[in-house]
């Protein structure tokens, strides 16, 4: 594989798992749209995310995440906002922790206002990985002489930045739930 074609298929990664990736709350579309049309959105709004030769999200991978009640449930078949904004922190997230653990994470049962400061907190810190990540990317990309070794290293690194922040993930989500202050019931 050559430098160019190798470079600009990182680069081209990089754009699309870049900064302005998610989009704003207020971009989000707020007028009820059905199933085939957030699949639709989904996938250009997570371009990034590794397709294995499926589809981003289905369907009944959506029904799967209501019945859960990782989400809530559509309205007459329509969904909305809140359900784009659960969707677009799910199945980022799905990568690289167990579906059972995100809900250790998303707030669930909460009303709009509490759906759209988790959102608006997930994508500041999407933003923030990405841009520690793709610098982190560029500083391989530099260094890379020789393609295929820095290619290598490159794959070598992520697996193992996946693997640490795996498993540091999975150390801090019970943590986290300790750390909530319970109700009282007085």
């Amino acid at each position: 594989m050559d430098d160019v074609r190798t470079t600009g298929k990182l680069a081209l990664w990089e754009s699309l798992a870049g900064e302005d990736s998610l989009p704003a709350w207020d971009a989000i579309p707020n007028f009820g749209v059905y199933m085939d049309q957030v699949v639709t959105l989904l996938e250009q709004y997570l371009s990034f995310l590794p397709e294995g030769g499926e589809r981003i999200v289905s369907s009944s991978a959506i029904n799967n995440y209501v019945r859960l009640k990782i989400m809530p449930a559509p309205v007459k078949r329509k969904y909305y906002r809140v359900h784009l904004a659960y969707l677009l922190m799910i199945l980022p997230m799905k990568q690289s922790i167990s579906i059972s653990d995100i809900p250790r994470i998303l707030p669930v049962d909460t009303d709009e206002a509490g759906v759209r400061a988790a959102y608006e907190d997930y994508a500041a810190q999407f933003r923030k990985t990405a841009r520690f990540f793709n610098t982190q990317v560029a500083d391989v990309l530099g260094d890379m002489g020789d393609a295929r070794g820095g290619l290598s290293r490159l794959a070598l690194e992520s697996v193992l930045i996946s693997s640490f922040a795996r498993i540091l993930a999975e150390q801090l989500i019970p943590l986290q739930e300790k750390e909530q202050p319970e109700s009282s019931s007085t």
